[in-house]
């Protein structure tokens, strides 16, 4: 699944411009070009795709047999958990414009990535999260209110992650890849056939931890799989300025394989995860998966990604977007017709007030929480900054008494 890096074809060339240190002279090197751009076609990164932007079924004689079984059914239920997956998160983006929400991380463009791959996993792998992996969550049975508390901060997650086998979101970038390979190496040493799945983002695949994890992971054969969303931006950087070679390549150079994935196709994001969540349970190891993605919206709520990147790299990916390309291909097909979206539609904005209903109803968080636990004894900084804290608390009432 992976190719080598083109920097190793390129040629040299002398001072004078010509090709190595033979005398030979420009009007000689049309071969070279030909021959370095015929092997940077060769090396260029591989897609794994089965869904057209058009909606159209393309044959892929390698992981088509994961996708063998699946029916109309299946198709309607993917593009429903889709639908449903994108408007919660844009409840959650209007409830934190509203001062309801401390922050929050949009999926917006990465619903068919977290789907396909989350749809993959079966009730017994455990799946450890970042932030962002909301569509995950649905997937695994997570009611979607119990996502917010922590972004409302009266929490810090409100679900028991052994009852859904997935972990709390986890905000420190890159460290859950190495507690999924820990957890994956338990899951040998107890002899059961189940995988993990570890889900982080381009920016954090530089992150130490995470380099760390794959080593460990190879060296163990933990039966682990590193989902990775590349979204392109990391934050306000861009993916080309974090690596010279495509992220999945990665994996070779601990060895593993890697496979770049379209990350807008969730009939191919369903494939892959199958296929590297299988090849874990028989024992073959890790894998590297690269879900070549794209974040629509900001990096979180505090974020203005308009400062970094033009709205025609934007627009570009809109022509991808996951949910229309699966529409296209169920509307192509006859496999749902208006009665189904107009139901879904409806199904879309009750859980839309749902989920307005739960967060207004939840409690106010306790803004001096924070100092509480900072020491076990107490300590006089900390009771400093607690009495400015208050102090500048204070000055809001004083302000709306006076009006």
């Amino acid at each position: 699944m992976t190719v080598e890096s083109t920097a190793a074809h390129k040629p040299r060339r002398s001072a004078g411009g010509k090709t190595g240190g033979t005398g030979t002279k420009a009007t000689g090197t049309t071969g070279t070009k030909r021959t370095t751009r015929a092997a940077k076609k060769s090396t260029d990164p591989q897609l794994v795709q089965l869904l057209t932007p058009e909606g159209e079924r393309v044959a892929n004689p390698e992981y088509d047999p994961y996708v063998a079984g699946i029916t109309p059914e299946d198709l309607r239920g993917l593009y429903r958990d889709m639908v449903l997956t994108r408007r919660f998160d844009a409840e959650a983006t209007s409830l934190q414009r509203q001062g309801e929400l401390g922050l929050w991380a949009s999926l917006l463009g990465q619903e068919a990535a977290q789907i396909g791959s989350g749809r993959a996993t079966r009730e017994d792998d455990y799946v450890f999260p970042t932030y962002r992996e909301h569509g995950v969550a649905w997937c695994r049975g997570v009611d979607p209110t119990n996502l917010l508390g922590m972004f409302r901060g009266v929490n810090n997650g409100g679900w028991d992650p052994n009852g859904n086998n997935f972990h709390l979101y986890t905000i420190v970038i890159g460290s859950q890849t190495l507690h999924a390979t820990g957890y994956a190496m338990g899951i040998t040493m107890d002899g059961a056939d189940s995988a993990v799945i570890a889900y982080f983002g381009d920016g954090a695949s530089s992150q130490g931890d995470v380099n760390e994890a794959f080593n460990f992971a190879a060296v163990y054969n933990a039966p682990v799989v590193f989902f990775c969303q590349n979204n392109q931006w990391a934050i306000s950087e861009s993916n080309e300025k974090q690596t010279r070679v495509p992220l999945y390549q990665r994996a070779q150079g601990f060895g593993f394989p890697g496979v770049r994935v379209d990350g807008n196709d969730v009939l191919a994001s369903l494939a892959v995860t199958r296929w590297a969540l299988d090849r874990a349970r028989r024992g073959e190891g890790p894998a590297l998966i690269e879900a070549f993605t794209y974040r629509m919206g900001a990096h979180t709520t505090s974020d203005d990604p308009s400062r970094y990147r033009h709205d025609d790299e934007r627009i570009a990916w809109e022509a991808k977007d996951p949910i229309l390309r699966l529409r296209r291909h169920l509307e192509a097909a006859n496999h749902a017709d208006e009665g189904f979206f107009g139901e879904l539609e409806a199904e879309s904005e009750a859980l839309g007030r749902r989920v307005r209903e739960a967060v207004r109803a939840m409690p106010d968080p306790d803004r001096f929480a924070l100092f509480e636990h900072a020491y076990a004894d107490g300590h006089a900084l900390v009771d400093e900054e607690r009495a400015r804290f208050a102090a500048y608390q204070a000055s809001f009432a004083d302000a709306e008494g006076g009006q």
